[in-house]
């Protein structure tokens, strides 16, 4: 994947780019905020099960404390040059509900079960909305890739 030069890339090469993205990035930035106490961002690592991105948080943590708050979250890969913005609503699972498919892809991808730890764990799962993409300036323009949950060509 070319992160440099400034030429401006169509929507379906910014479409591709993004999926290799969220297949092989290991981190996110998610972006929670609660009714009465505001925004709050953490990197979590993430799974791209070809749908949905998927992460893992402590139950009591202020991410899962948030998304069942407020589900609407921001997520976004750590480049400033080859930006991908995902936007969603949060569903989560306690790690004794999660669905087994997933559970499992996101300990194979990490090589750690948060099912088998001591404390309770919360998986949070995002269906992207909207997705924006852009590297630099030329690429403002026309950067929304997903609208309506409906990738764009």
């Amino acid at each position: 994947m070319e992160t440099s030069g400034t030429g401006r890339r169509r929507t379906a090469e910014r479409k591709r780019d993004v999926l290799e993205r969220l297949v092989s990035e290991r981190d996110v930035w998610v972006a929670t905020a609660h009714p009465d106490h505001g925004p709050h961002q953490v990197p979590l690592w993430f799974l791209w099960d070809g749908e949905a991105v998927w992460m893992c948080t402590g139950a009591t943590s202020v991410t899962a404390r948030n998304v069942r708050a407020e589900p609407r979250v921001r997520l976004s890969l750590p480049d400033t040059f080859d930006v991908v913005l995902l936007q969603g609503e949060a569903e989560w699972f306690p790690d004794q509900e999660v669905p087994r498919g997933a559970a499992e892809a996101f300990a194979a991808k990490f090589g750690w079960d948060p099912r088998v730890e001591e404390g309770p764990f919360l998986y949070v799962r995002v269906v992207p909305s909207t997705v924006r993409a852009w590297r630099g300036e030329p690429e403002l323009r026309g950067r929304v890739v997903m609208r309506d949950g409906v990738w764009l060509d």
